[in-house]
Parts: C-alpha cells; sequence; structure tokens
C-alpha cells in the first residue's frame, strides 16, 4: 500500500507549496499499487512507486518557479492552482472495479476547477509528457546495459543480454503516430543544446548516440545532483564528441606506434613471454589522452601502477622510455648493478619530458610491482599523496595517479576494495585517480561469468561514488571522448573515475598460451576481427582525413625507430637496473660514506624540551578541556621528565621530536595510532565538550620545525601498510611508520611485505626506509593477540648463517648495508629512541621491523635514563648482563639470551631463585643482521658458562629457528647452545590464562635450570 504521505516524501521537501496543498488534500487512508495501474494516474506507475517520479515532479515544479513557461500548459495549470490553494487536476474514472479498501483516484488527485487556465487539456498529454521524462531518465539510468560495448559483438559487458523494458518507447504506450510529436525536454538532460523541446523520435536517437552506442556510462547513483548533471552535459550535448581532423591524425599515429611496437617484439622476439597488449592498443593513446588533458588542466607530475599486461608498451609509447634500454631486457645480460633483478614486464619508470601536445614538462613514474597484480594499487596512492605532501599539493592540483586494471583482478581482489576507500580519508586521499581497466572479458582462462558476481567488473568503485564509463576499444574517438571526461571530472571535483576499455586479448595469457583450449568460439572469432588500428584507418581513409598512403609511411617511420633502437641495443653489455628506479632520491647517495652513520644520541636541552612540551595541557588549557584521565597522564610525564627518565610512549615521542627538530618529516599511520591502542600514546588530545577540536603536543615544539603527521586509518592492513610504504619510497629525509593494532594483524598485508619490503631492493634497486611497529609478546591474551610472526620476518632476511663477516670497525653498519632490512625486538625506550633515529642516520634506508612491547608500556623497570640517549650513546644490538653475574664472569655457570619482554620475567625469575651470580642474562637487540662480533664476545667472556636461548614463543616460532645455526657459525660448532621455551604449536599461543601461566613457568625453570 502506498499511503498519501509517501507521495509528499516523494515530491521532497523543497517543493513545500505543493507538498502542503497535496498533503491537505489527500485525506484517504491509502492507495494499493494495483489501484495506480488501474486508474490512469498521470505518472507511469513503475517509475512513480520506484520513486524515481519524484524528481520529475520536483524537477518541473522548480523550473516552473524559475519560468512558468518552461513547463507544458497542463503542468502550469496544475502547479498555478495547487500554489493558489485551489484544485488543479481530475483522473477520469477507471473502467476497472475497485478493489476493497480502494478509492476513486479522483479523491486522491482533485480535479481542475471550471475557470482555471488549462481547463480541457488532455490527460493523454500530460501522460506522454512525465513518459518522456521518464524514458530520458531511463536512458540516463540504464542505457548502459545496452550499448554496444563488445569489439568481438559477442558478449554483453554487465553478463545480462536482456533488454531492459523501459528502455523501449512502447513500453509507455507510444505508438508510431507519436514520434514526430514534440515535447518539452526537461532541466536533467542537455540533448536538446539551445532547443528546448524536441520530436520524440529525435529525443530517442539523441538518447541513443549518448548512452547506447559505443559508451555505457553509469553516473546516476552519484548522490549529488551537480555532478550528475556535468556529467550530463558532456555525455548528451550535441556535437560533444566531435574532434578535430589533427586530433584525429594524432590519435591515429598514437595508435599506429602501439600497435607497431607490439608488433615488432613479435617478430624480434617470437618466443619470449611480454604479455602484449594485442586487442588493446587503444589503451596508449587513452592514457596519453589522459595525461595530455591533466597536463593542460595542470599537472606536473603523474604516478602510475599497473600490471604486466602491456606494461612494456606503456613504458615505450606512454611514457617514452627509450627502446634501447627496453629491448636490452630481452638480451639475457646480467646486471651491472645490485639486485637479483626481474622480469622486464614488472619494472618501474621515472621519465621527466616535455608533453609535445601542451608544451609543457611532465613527470612521469610507473611503480614497479610483482605479479599480484592490484598489490600495487596502494604503494601508487601512498607515492602519491606524499610527492603532493612535499610539494605543498594540497587539492592534488599539481601530482595525480593513474591505476590500470585487468578485469577480472580489478573485482577480484580485495585491495581494490581497500584502496578505494582510502579515497576521500584526509590523511590519504590523493584528491582523485583515474582508473582504466583493460578488460579482456577473460581472466587467464576463467570467464567473467566464473569470476565475478556483479554484473560488471567496475562494480566495486560504485561505493565511492566513482562514475564509471564503460568503452568499447574499437571506436577509438569515443574512447578518447571518456579520456577527457575522466581527466576533467579528477581536476573539478577530485575525486575517482573509471574508464572501463572493453577489449579483447587477441593472444592468450602470454604469448606461448593456448586460449583456443578453453575459449575456442571467442578465439575463433578473434582471429577474424580486425584489429583496432586496421579500422581506424579505414575510417580515416574514407573520411578523406588521411590517404592510404600517409598510413603506410608513419607505420614504416616508426618501425625504423625501433630498428635503430635495437641496433644500439645489441651494443649493451649489462643490464643498468638504475636506469628502472621509479622515484629517485636525486643528492641523497651522492658525496656520503656508505658506512658511516650519523650520531643518534640527543643533547640533554633538547630532551628536556620536547619532554616537557610533550607532557604540557594545550597553551589555552583554560579553555581546551581534556580528559581528566590524559591531566593524570601529562603530569606522570612532567615527573618523569623532571626525573630524567622516559618510558616507551615518551621515548618514542623524543625520538620524533627531535628528528622533527632536524627538519625531518615523521608520519605515523595506522588503526587507532593517535592515542595508540593501548592507551599509551595520546599524540592528539580531544576536548572534551567541543566535537573536532583536537591539540598535537609534537606539531607544537618548535616554530621552524618539519611537519608531524599521525593519523588514524581505516581497518585495514593490506592497503594502508601498502600506502605507507609508497610514501616511504618519495623521500628518503622522512620517517615513515606503520603501526598494527597488534602484531599478528600483519598477517593480512603479508603480499606487501614478501613482495615490496622484503624483496624491493633485490628486484628493483628500491631502498625504503619504512618503519613497522608490531606489538609483540605473549601475555595469555589468547592466540590472535601474542605474535607478530617474528619468525617469518627472519626467514626473509637475507643473510646467511654460515658466513661470519669479516670483522672491522664497520661491521655493523656494513652488515645493515649488505642485508634486506632490519628485524629488532628492542626491551628499553633507550634503544627504542636510538633505533628510530638510527633511521634517518644512516647513509643508506632499509626497513626497519620492530617488535613493540604491551606490558612493557607500563613496566616499572622497562625505562630509560636520559644518559642512555644523550650525546655520545647509540643503539646498542645487544645488552649485556650489568649485574653480580658481569662481575666474575669466570664463576657464571650459565649465559642465557633472550630478546625483548621475556628479559624481564627471566630477571625476576632469576632474583627469586637467587641466582644472580651463577646465571647471566644477554638480550639480542636486534635480532637480524645477526650480532657475530658482540654474540662472539659475550660467549667468550663466560668460557665457563652453558649457553642457553631462552624465548616466550614456541620452538617453531620466534628467533630459536634464525639464531641457532647463526650461533653454531659464531662459535664454530665448539660449544652447544639449549632451548628453553615452549614447545612447538601450530597455533602462536594458548587461549586459556591458567595454560599460559603453566608454559611461562615450565620456560622460566628450563632457563633457571644450573647445569
Amino acid at each position: 500500500m502506498l499511503h498519501a504521505r509517501s507521495i509528499v516524501n516523494l515530491v521532497k521537501p523543497n517543493s513545500q507549496k505543493f507538498a502542503g496543498w497535496l498533503l491537505a488534500k489527500t485525506t484517504v487512508p491509502a492507495i494499493s499499487a494495483a489501484s495506480y495501474r488501474n486508474y490512469n494516474v498521470p505518472v507511469t506507475a513503475e517509475p512513480f512507486l520506484s520513486g524515481s517520479s519524484s524528481t520529475y515532479i520536483e524537477d518541473m515544479y522548480n523550473a516552473w518557479l524559475q519560468d512558468p513557461s518552461s513547463v507544458h500548459t497542463s503542468w502550469d495549470s496544475f502547479f498555478r492552482n495547487s500554489a493558489q490553494g485551489g484544485v488543479a487536476y481530475q483522473a477520469p474514472p477507471s473502467l476497472a472495479p475497485l478493489g476493497k479498501n480502494e478509492v476513486p483516484a479522483a479523491s486522491f488527485l482533485p480535479a481542475v476547477s471550471a475557470g482555471s487556465p488549462g481547463i480541457g487539456i488532455s490527460e493523454k498529454v500530460i501522460d506522454d509528457h512525465l513518459a518522456v521524462q521518464a524514458i530520458i531518465r531511463s536512458y540516463q539510468i540504464r542505457g548502459h546495459h545496452i550499448a554496444k560495448l563488445d569489439p568481438l559483438g559477442i558478449n554483453s559487458a554487465d553478463l545480462d543480454d536482456r533488454h531492459p523494458q523501459e528502455l523501449l518507447y512502447s513500453h509507455y504506450s507510444f505508438a508510431e503516430t507519436d514520434m514526430d510529436r514534440s515535447f518539452k525536454l526537461p532541466s536533467t538532460t542537455f540533448i536538446g543544446g539551445k532547443e528546448k523541446s524536441l520530436p520524440l523520435r529525435e529525443i530517442l536517437r539523441r538518447l541513443e548516440l549518448a548512452y547506447c552506442r559505443h559508451i555505457g556510462a553509469e553516473f546516476m547513483f552519484i548522490n549529488s545532483l551537480e555532478q550528475c548533471n556535468w556529467i550530463r552535459q558532456r555525455l548528451e550535448s550535441p556535437g560533444c564528441m566531435e574532434i578535430s581532423n589533427e586530433q584525429k591524425r594524432l590519435l591515429l599515429a598514437r595508435l599506429t606506434r602501439a600497435h607497431g611496437f607490439e608488433g615488432f617484439l613479435a617478430r624480434k622476439w617470437s618466443s619470449e613471454k611480454r604479455f602484449g597488449l594485442e586487442g588493446c592498443e587503444i589503451l596508449i593513446p587513452a592514457m596519453k589522452q589522459v595525461i595530455d588533458k591533466s597536463t593542460e588542466l595542470g599537472v606536473e607530475s603523474i604516478i602510475m601502477g599497473m600490471p604486466h599486461r602491456g606494461r612494456l608498451n606503456v613504458l615505450a609509447n606512454v611514457c617514452r622510455k627509450p627502446l634501447n634500454q627496453i629491448f636490452t631486457q630481452f638480451a639475457g645480460l646480467e646486471a651491472a648493478d645490485d639486485g637479483s633483478g626481474d622480469v622486464k614486464y614488472h619494472l618501474g619508470t621515472y621519465i621527466e619530458r616535455l608533453n609535445r601536445v601542451t608544451n609543457k614538462n611532465i613527470r612521469l613514474a610507473i611503480a614497479a610491482n610483482p605479479s599480484h597484480l592490484e598489490a600495487v594499487d596502494p604503494v601508487v596512492q601512498g607515492k602519491t599523496k606524499a610527492e603532493q605532501f612535499y610539494r605543498g599539493d594540497g587539492e592534488g592540483k599539481k601530482v595525480m595517479s593513474i591505476l590500470l586494471h585487468g578485469d577480472a583482478a580489478f573485482c577480484g581482489q580485495g585491495i581494490v576494495y581497500e584502496t578505494m576507500h582510502l579515497s576521500d580519508l584526509p590523511a590519504y586521499t590523493t584528491h582523485g585517480t583515474v582508473h582504466i581497466v583493460v578488460n579482456n572479458q577473460i581472466g587467464f582462462t576463467t570467464d567473467p561469468r566464473q569470476s565475478r558476481s556483479s554484473p560488471y567488473c567496475t562494480d566495486v568503485a560504485r561505493v565511492v561514488n566513482a562514475p564509471i564509463f564503460h568503452v568499447n576499444s574499437d571506436d577509438a574517438e569515443s574512447v578518447m571522448h571518456v579520456c577527457n571526461i575522466a581527466a576533467e571530472w579528477r581536476s573539478t571535483f577530485h575525486k575517482d573515475v573509471v574508464i572501463d576499455i572493453v577489449c579483447y586479448r587477441r593472444n592468450g595469457h602470454n604469448e606461448m598460451d593456448e586460449p583456443m583450449f578453453t575459449q575456442p568460439l571467442m578465439y575463433r572469432k578473434i582471429r577474424n576481427t580486425k584489429p583496432a588500428l586496421e579500422k581506424y584507418s579505414e575510417q580515416l581513409i574514407s573520411e578523406g582525413v588521411v590517404t592510404p598512403e600517409e598510413v603506410k609511411e608513419v607505420k614504416e617511420k616508426y618501425d625504423k625507430i625501433c630498428e635503430e633502437a635495437l641496433e644500439s641495443a645489441r651494443k649493451e653489455t649489462h643490464i643498468k637496473y638504475k636506469d628502472w628506479i621509479d622515484s629517485p632520491w636525486s643528492g641523497f647517495f651522492e658525496g656520503k660514506d656508505p658506512l658511516k652513520v650519523g650520531p643518534t644520541g640527543v643533547i640533554e636541552e633538547t630532551l628536556v624540551h620536547i619532554g616537557k612540551r610533550f607532557s604540557s595541557p594545550p597553551p589555552n588549557a583554560a579553555e581546551f578541556v581534556i580528559h581528566k584521565g590524559i591531566e593524570r597522564i601529562l603530569k606522570t610525564r612532567m615527573e618523569m621528565v623532571e626525573s630524567r627518565t622516559v618510558d616507551w610512549a615518551l621515548g618514542e615521542a623524543m625520538a620524533f621530536g627531535s628528528l622533527l627538530k632536524e627538519g625531518i618529516h615523521v608520519r605515523l599511520s595506522g588503526q587507532d595510532v593517535e592515542r595508540g591502542t593501548f592507551s599509551h600514546r595520546h599524540h592528539v588530545l580531544h576536548h572534551q565538550t567541543v566535537d573536532k577540536a583536537t591539540y598535537k603536543p609534537l606539531c607544537n615544539l618548535y616554530p621552524d620545525q618539519a611537519p608531524y603527521t599521525v593519523c588514524n586509518s581505516s581497518l585495514s592492513e593490506f592497503g594502508v601498510l601498502g600506502f605507507e610504504l609508497g610514501y616511504s619510497m618519495t623521500n628518503p629525509n622522512a620517517l615513515v611508520c606503520w603501526e598494527a593494532q597488534f602484531g599478528d594483524f600483519n598477517n593480512t598485508a603479508q603480499c606487501i611485505i614478501d613482495q615490496f619490503i622484503s624483496s624491493g631492493q633485490a628486484k628493483w634497486v628500491r631502498q625504503s626506509g619504512l618503519v613497522m611497529l608490531l606489538p609483540h609478546a605473549l601475555e595469555g591474551m589468547g592466540p590472535e593477540h601474542s605474535s607478530a610472526r617474528l619468525e617469518r620476518f627472519l626467514q626473509m632476511s637475507s643473510d646467511d648463517p654460515d658466513y661470519f663477516p669479516p670483522e672491522s670497525d664497520e661491521f655493523a653498519v656494513r652488515q645493515l648495508h649488505d642485508i634486506n632490512w632490519i628485524v629488532a625486538n628492542t626491551s628499553t625506550p633507550a634503544n627504542y629512541f636510538h633505533i628510530l633515529r638510527r633511521q634517518i642516520a644512516l647513509p643508506f634506508r632499509k626497513a626497519l621491523i620492530i617488535m613493540t612491547p604491551k606490558s612493557l608500556l607500563r613496566h616499572p623497570e622497562a625505562k630509560s635514563s636520559f644518559d642512555e640517549m644523550k650525546e655520545g650513546t647509540e643503539f646498542q644490538r645487544i645488552i649485556p648482563d650489568r649485574g653480580a653475574a658481569s662481575q666474575n664472569p669466570e664463576s657464571v655457570k650459565k649465559l642465557v639470551f633472550c630478546s625483548g619482554k621475556v628479559y624481564y620475567d627471566l630477571k625476576k625469575a632469576r632474583e627469586e631463585k637467587k641466582l644472580e651470580k651463577d646465571i647471566a642474562i644477554t638480550r639480542v637487540e636486534q635480532i637480524s643482521p645477526f650480532p657475530y662480533d658482540l654474540i662472539k664476545a659475550e660467549c667468550a667472556k663466560y668460557s665457563n658458562a652453558q649457553l642457553c636461548w631462552a624465548q616466550e614463543e614456541h620452538k617453531n616460532s620466534g628467533a630459536w629457528m634464525y639464531v641457532n645455526p647463526r650461533f653454531d657459525t659464531t662459535l664454530n660448532g665448539t660449544r652447544n647452545v639449549f632451548y628453553a621455551g615452549r614447545p612447538v604449536s601450530a597455533s602462536t599461543a594458548t587461549g586459556s590464562k591458567a595454560q599460559h601461566l603453566k608454559e611461562l613457568s615450565n620456560l622460566l625453570e628450563d632457563a633457571m635450570r644450573l647445569p
């Protein structure tokens, strides 16, 4: 049942007079949907009942308020009388009998009064005008479903071959005789241009051209009338797709180069995988058009991410990377610099060049990425955000990102959704990304009907109100049109936009693959389909834009360029991977001693100043109301500063603050990092009575300090860690940290860890100083809140367990230089302070993986003195025993090595058993690279002691499997090292507190047992 008040709601609040009148006159209890269909109410039943007709009425009423002549005379009469409080319209009686509880339509919509203007207007006139508006809206909403998008003509891009009934004019009771009748056009369409009415036949023709030809536009779900009208105007305006002959020739030349590049590679390296672009060569002109238009609109730098398909062509013809450098990748040469290298279609690049179309300089970068196709998306966004930040580009007018996707990956991989949801978050937005989908209509061998549940592969973009333009790849000019719209949209609204190029893959998944095994009908059709270049050449020849000779000349000219580049490539003897870095750090490495680390200690005055600022309430404390609990925390911090001691949170703040003082930008990101998951950090103080009023102490340390960014993230690990990694790659002179809520949560970001952070330098000569903060320790909180999987990071460390490096003064820094990353489990605030500052003091960049504490955040013994952080102090790779055992090392019976929080458990157990003279406990703070030299010296010091490694993790977890062979190498097999800890387990921890305590007791008993 549809109540009268529901009708008022449909008409919208801003039509108050009309709505109020309608409610006052409509006192019937309810009218059923069936009654609407039986009585000829002047709105088509289905659109009205679905809610869409409210927009028609509202649009007409608002247009009438501005200009009564802008609506049909029947509606002028209707609105004029309703505004005066009179009757407006009487529906004719129904021929159908009334059902139970139904009322005549006459009592729902009153009749036109006898003396009213417009008397005698036919109900059919009103019905027909409303029907025309319904048709226009139906094309705008649903036209994309019947657009001719598949260049092969065999598939429907939305996996549905049905023709929506609302797109048939016969659905609205029109006959052929109505086709030449003129109808007033509503304000929500631009098909008329300057004309305010058109014959129905012409209306339908123009709607077909705009929405059902080779462009399928999805945008009517966007909840902004301004944005919808903006798109409608660019799709519907007469002549909007026309381009000049000069532009057509440029498009042909670009398409020729794209096609020629693939053909050249196929001829020269027929047996090599290259993941060519055949079937979607239009991608190259499309990308160049987006770049041209964006450059014209003020963009100076574009960062791109893409999968492997078409990458070489993009490098060659979009970025204009020298062809000889690309061809060298096919020669099977060894690398001339560091790194194991990667396959050619995973490499990135960085190019600065002149855009000849706009005559402006442009910087283009393609991020290197692995075969985890969409994993590069957040990395690119992080790089883009960082470049915008360092350029002061707060609105994204100078720096933008373009992301390329495959259809199967775009809808199938969750990282796309995670990245999309960063698009409007203040600390993560890049102010709009242009997404281009190379829609092959197949994923390797998987049919789209088996690879997605949504109608389109692009439906994930609807969640962020991104307009989506599906376009037939064989209509080159339509592709250019949507590229212009996309670039302008991004520039105007600073929001994401999607271009879905519906194409095909002429070869198999790679050039060695046989697609006929699984898609015989599709590939039979493909073999008989002309390439897009041939079709467009024929079109321009028929239009008289070019001659056949000119087409041939352009092809031959590019082929000659490729031949000359190949000759140059054959002279190369090595591959230079430094030519493939996607964001070079200009000047960072030059003039530095690669083995000299800057100081990490800080003068006491600085520590005191930072400590006091961090421990003080906002300057306007009388007005800024902070929580009572925060007042107590600040008071406790101030007491520590005055006593010259620090806890974990204060030590971290001093590390950050001292770097900010030195001009180093610091960024801390992750879930709940502003307060800290364990309520220890409080880097953002919130006004208790005013919403959104905050104070950030570390942003107010010095007037000329570097900016500090601390930002809670979305509930994403994969996406946000990738984002922060990208951010860290842009500028080496910044400390970028990502913190997991609990260390375990890094599991869902494993792809970024494995494919980028661990191996990035080896594959792509790509360094990063990213810091991963992973709360870690078994404290009876169950398996999901205990372990950061320390063993995984150690397993991926690239130091050789059987190799003891030559000892020298640069031993420690040489190890750091040669390894892929640093893994640490620090146990004191001072060491945490130093290791964070060392990230910037190093003459190179390595990712830092830190197992951070939970209970130690407030442990009374986990405190450090200012003396351990002042000038002349540094990070301690191991912390030797400084108690009674160290005074008489020859008599010590047992030397226990450990790492992290378990030290405090061992220390307490030793005290309880009064074994301070018999057992020495040494903390290994930096586990990887392994401190061979210091471990060797420590073992030699306690020459008579039994050696033991104690850990709180299970035997098959934690550091044991990593340190055991390295102890053997250090001691040259002369002494055994025993294990004390939990037994092996498939789960990281027990969920039973009692079981946890029992396991801890056994661990400590084993560690304290004397030989």
